[in-house]
């Protein structure tokens, strides 16, 4: 038995059991990969992978208990990986964040710069997509950590911590008709073209939500992931948006003008609240620079407090 075999295993798996794609991540032949993991069978006594052919096909059952075990040998080799790093590379190395577009754009460059300048040495690689791509980067150690408001909660492979709080804002030309509302309630909305975030995105969930519960079918006119699309087509009159509240910061401080003025509401008490989550792997080490990280992104949690959380 060698880290050879449990590796072939674990990106098997990881690959939706195809044997190229794996053997294309890990930079070896198929046929390499597929006799490792037979005599790593062989050696065990169970098999592994329920096979047709030369094709695999599903996990066994035996197989689904290797998995884990693997997955905990590996997890805990990379562990060890950073142990190393920390006490002999002298708080330097490469931070790894995988995230959103709108946390990377308006959320992150603060926390990143405040960790250049107390880690001068680490360097920074971001990683940006989907929450699901988020939480999933995390699983297989491309990042150590993770920001994202939707989903990083639902993946028992992950722990993760409130960072903070925020709430949906529109966004319209001046001259819109319901620019003169006092108050502009989910039937407002539903009657005009919306514009705001794709589905996956940035508490969109929350905005469906709102119009299902008032059983209401509101016309997304355009979807996008990127903040300043959304503001460009509102400014265009393409319709109303309803964008993250850390989206148009600049624009609530009078930092950014537009070409054409809009009118920014609070839309809070019509779809709620939402948090954004940091996450990390479970049982992961953490480096200094990562608890770093993680506190001026989340300056209430200490560092007992992401250690009770990784250790529950």
């Amino acid at each position: 038995m060698n880290l050879h075999q449990l590796r072939f295993v674990q990106e098997v798996a990881r690959r939706g059991l195809n044997l190229t794609e794996a053997a294309k991540a890990l930079h070896t032949s198929q046929p390499g990969v597929s006799k490792s993991i037979l005599e790593l069978e062989a050696e065990l006594g169970v098999d592994i992978f329920v096979r047709h052919g030369k094709r695999i096909k599903a996990l066994t059952e035996p197989g689904q208990e290797v998995l884990k075990t693997v997955e905990i040998i590996m997890r805990e080799l990379g562990n060890l990986r950073r142990i190393g790093e920390q006490y002999t590379a002298e708080d330097s190395g490469t931070l790894s964040i995988a995230t959103t577009h709108t946390q990377a754009r308006y959320v992150l460059p603060a926390p990143i710069a405040s960790l250049r300048s107390e880690f001068p040495k680490v360097n920074v690689s971001l990683h940006q997509g989907n929450p699901n791509q988020v939480a999933r980067m995390l699983i297989d150690e491309t990042a150590e950590i993770g920001i994202a408001t939707e989903s990083l909660a639902d993946y028992t492979e992950l722990v993760t911590l409130p960072c903070y709080e925020w709430q949906h804002m529109l966004v319209m030309p001046e001259d819109h008709p319901l620019a003169s509302k006092k108050q502009i309630s989910l039937a407002d909305l539903a009657a005009h073209p919306l514009i705001t975030y794709h589905p996956t995105f940035t508490g969109r969930t929350k905005i469906d939500a709102a119009f299902h519960a008032a059983k209401l079918h509101p016309r997304i006119a355009l979807e996008a992931i990127d903040s300043d699309v959304i503001k460009t087509y509102v400014a265009s009159g393409m319709g109303v948006g309803i964008l993250a509240e850390m989206a148009i910061r600049d624009e609530l401080a009078g930092q950014s003008m537009p070409a054409k003025p809009l009118q920014i509401r609070p839309a809070g008490h019509l779809f709620g609240k939402n948090i954004t989550r940091i996450a990390f792997k479970r049982g992961a080490y953490l480096r200094n620079f990562v608890y770093s990280f993680a506190m001026a992104l989340a300056p209430q949690l200490s560092k007992s407090d992401i250690d009770k959380a990784l250790a529950a």
